[in-house]
């Protein structure tokens, strides 16, 4: 019984280093077929002159080339294609808010309705700090003079930036500008008395819209 178990264990121990020679010798000759056109010494090195040129043998081609000898013949990985970012999106759109909804007719005055409605570009303005420079703008309609609707344009415009800025929003982030009768929606040709001013109300509007923005850090 201690002989058979001195066998077994011999063999057990035999099989063991059997496998680790098979091992080697795949790893070995994994080695050397990457090398297949270079000559390789015992130790699965490429062979090299005085000069540290790699010893080529009799049948080797461009495709056997390995980085170690010939780097200008293995092929380049292909370099990572640019990712092409496209133009920033605005913070929010332009808005085109109808001055009736912020003003009564011929006024200057912000409505509590007209407030509601900035204080969504108050939450956005502080929300997106990027945003360098809002931009609001007035009209008026052609009723009446031209420079009354020109100052009314610029009141509104500048009533419109007083809240934001009373709002929190930095004076310097708000830009005001009226157009008075310029740049009309509608035209209303030939439409006279009260439904001349009803026709005309698109015309009596404030545009705000981002100018510029600060480029976004990552």
């Amino acid at each position: 019984m201690i002989v058979s178990k001195t066998i077994q264990s011999s063999i057990a121990v035999l099989a063991a280093v059997a496998s680790l020679g098979i091992a080697a010798a795949q790893a070995h000759g994994s080695a050397f077929a990457d090398k297949a056109g270079y000559l390789i010494d015992g130790r699965g090195n490429v062979v090299k002159n005085d000069y540290g040129q790699c010893w080529r043998t009799g049948y080797w081609t461009p495709a056997m080339a390995i980085a170690e000898c010939d780097p200008d013949l293995v092929p380049k990985a292909p370099s990572p294609v640019p990712v092409v970012e496209g133009p920033e999106k605005p913070a929010f759109p332009k808005v085109t808010l109808q001055a009736e909804t912020l003003f009564a007719f011929d006024k200057a005055v912000l409505r509590s309705q007209g407030k509601n409605t900035l204080d969504d570009f108050v939450a956005k303005m502080k929300a997106h700090p990027n945003v360098k420079l809002l931009l609001v703008t007035g009209y008026a309609d052609r009723i009446g003079a031209a420079s009354y609707n020109l100052k009314l344009s610029q009141r509104r415009a500048a009533a419109v930036k007083g809240y934001l800025v009373n709002q929190g929003v930095a004076a310097d982030r708000i830009q005001t500008t009226g157009m008075g009768e310029a740049s009309p929606v509608v035209a209303c040709k030939g439409v006279r008395g009260k439904n001349l001013v009803q026709c005309l109300q698109p015309n009596r509007r404030v545009v705000v819209e981002i100018k510029m923005q600060r480029p976004t850090s990552y």
